[in-house]
């Protein structure tokens, strides 16, 4: 089949040239019509979260991704997408934005602070190894609920999360030239 990118905002175009190089056909969900575009997985891309709820909700998407993904169809988050899977959000950060929240995690959005509390780093991720790990206004996992396996972490903050088939990372691993993230999500 193919991998879905969700592609109404953010840096779905990089995730797309990454799991290229991996073999891996993409199709670009921009309306409610490209749902019935034949894929087996998903990847919700870094960007501005709220907006991307309001887009998925707005064009007849956010319901139906839903169910795909509580359905056990594997899903990459990375960033605003990690805040699209949130059942919880901090409360300063929850203005009741449409979001997927398929995902048992608490989660702080811009947690490291505005664009220029931006940094790179290297990471333990369970299952991958040591990867890059490029943070920008970056959330982190406050709490984790039952069935949510802690990935890794930065600075004693939980910054990668897995539940079933769903992937949570607060950073951007289209962004760095490891395709051990990738690899991973395409072997859920």
């Amino acid at each position: 089949m193919a991998t879905a990118v969700l592609a109404v905002q953010g840096a779905f175009a990089e995730h797309e040239a990454k799991l290229a190089e991996l073999g891996e056909t993409c199709v670009e969900l921009r309306q409610a019509a490209d749902l019935t575009q034949p894929f087996d997985r998903l990847v919700l891309p870094g960007g501005e979260s709220t907006t991307q709820g309001k887009l998925l909700d707005e064009l007849g998407m956010l319901e139906p991704l839903r169910e795909r993904i509580a359905g056990g169809m594997p899903v990459l988050a990375t960033c605003a997408g990690l805040i699209l899977l949130a059942s919880r959000l901090d409360a300063h950060d929850d203005k009741g934005t449409p979001r997927l929240g398929t995902m048992d995690v608490l989660v702080r959005r811009n947690a490291y602070g505005r664009q220029l509390g931006s940094f790179h780093t290297e990471l333990e991720l369970a299952g991958a190894g040591i990867v890059p790990a490029t943070f920008i206004r970056a959330p982190f996992v406050m709490e984790t609920g039952a069935g949510v396996q802690t990935l890794a972490t930065c600075d004693g903050n939980v910054v990668a999360v897995r539940q079933g088939n769903q992937l949570g990372l607060a950073f951007h691993p289209e962004l760095d030239d490891s395709p051990r993230i990738h690899e991973l999500f395409l072997s859920l």
